[in-house]
């Protein structure tokens, strides 16, 4: 089972940079680094909520189930 985190992609759409991000959701850096290079081994659902908020998007255009 593996998890894709697309939030690079988003962010792209969106024209969001990362500091831009960290901002509007009050994360660290790190943290949203780690999300997007797919480091990090879970997400709070109010951090996805947050995210997705500030990206205008569903959380299915950030998180995609490959085999």
């Amino acid at each position: 089972m593996s998890i894709i985190i697309n939030l690079d992609v988003m962010m792209a759409k969106r024209k969001m940079s990362l500091n831009e991000l960290s901002e509007r959701i009050n994360l660290t850096l790190s943290n949203i680094s780690n999300l997007k290079t797919g480091k990090a081994k879970a997400i709070r659902f109010s951090t996805l909520d947050s995210i997705c908020k500030a990206l205008d998007c569903q959380p299915g255009d950030i998180l995609e189930f490959r085999e």
